[in-house]
């Protein structure tokens, strides 16, 4: 069984890969993965297992700022594993690549949710290592998030990218308006088609703001939510705002999916479509 997940569009999470260097000011990742560094505590390991920690990324990762993790840091009092012994800082878990092999019930995973696997810091390798551990449980269905939608390109025409139909390949962006985002058609190489979504979240302005509209309908799905948290100058969506995205859905017969925070926004216009099930 999977790591179970608050986030309302996946059965599971799965990170092999932790870590971003977007610097977002609302990110939710970044304050757990500072929670839960383990800083400061005492890890259960002999000198020579902490130098292959440090080292095993080579000087170039380590200059970048990434790490790589062959084996799980474990707290010496308690023998429990550190799951961000780096806090927020790049780092692939090289001995979690196996997990998504065991577990049997077939599950929709959002990969890298404590990451941007797409980031331009990210070496290719942790990208094919990633998603060649995706290919070996085919009973899943993987579906990764970046704001560097460039990457996605950039990884087809390598024929890096996986284009089988359980995986998706979704850019997130607060701005519905962003030219940037919605404009991108889906990368495609040597003919094959790739499954793409956008996730607009959190929602920052209305849809079509300052009389521009971006299109929908070179995306496969659209998922929208409300900023969470209790930060200072957060933005909460008008109900005006999601409506004009569910109808530009509705033109192009795409599916939308609100986040559970927007729910008592939208009232009976709460809509949750998932495009696997349309």
């Amino acid at each position: 069984m999977g790591n179970k997940t608050k986030i309302d569009w996946a059965d599971a999470s799965w990170n092999p890969v932790t870590g971003c260097l977007h610097g977002c000011e609302y990110c939710y990742a970044r304050g757990i993965a500072r929670r839960f560094s383990c800083e400061g505590q005492t890890l259960d390991a002999p000198a020579e297992l902490q130098r292959v920690w440090l080292e095993d990324g080579g000087a170039d990762l380590r200059q970048k700022g990434c790490h790589v993790l062959r084996y799980p840091v474990r707290l010496l009092d308690s023998g429990r594993i550190c799951p961000y012994p780096f806090a927020f800082a790049p780092t692939l878990h090289r001995y979690k690549l196996d997990e998504l092999q065991h577990w049997k019930k077939p599950r929709t995973i959002f990969v890298c949710s404590m990451a941007d696997l797409f980031g331009e810091w990210v070496p290719d390798e942790w990208i094919i290592e990633v998603l060649e551990a995706c290919c070996k449980a085919p009973q899943h269905r993987y579906l990764f998030l970046t704001k560097n939608p460039n990457r996605y390109t950039q990884a087809a025409l390598k024929d890096i990218l996986v284009a089988d139909d359980n995986f998706w390949y979704g850019t997130s962006t607060p701005k519905v308006d962003d030219p940037a985002f919605w404009s991108r058609p889906s990368p495609a190489s040597k003919g094959r088609y790739y499954h793409t979504f956008i996730s607009v979240e959190p929602m920052l302005e209305r849809f079509g703001k300052g009389g521009k509209r971006g299109s929908v309908a070179l995306t496969d799905w659209v998922i929208v939510g409300a900023e969470t948290g209790n930060r200072k100058g957060r933005v909460v969506p008008e109900k005006d705002w999601v409506m004009e995205l569910a109808e530009e859905c509705n033109k192009y017969k795409k599916p939308i999916f609100m986040k559970e925070s927007l729910k008592e926004i939208m009232g009976d216009d709460f809509i949750q479509e998932f495009p696997w099930e349309t």
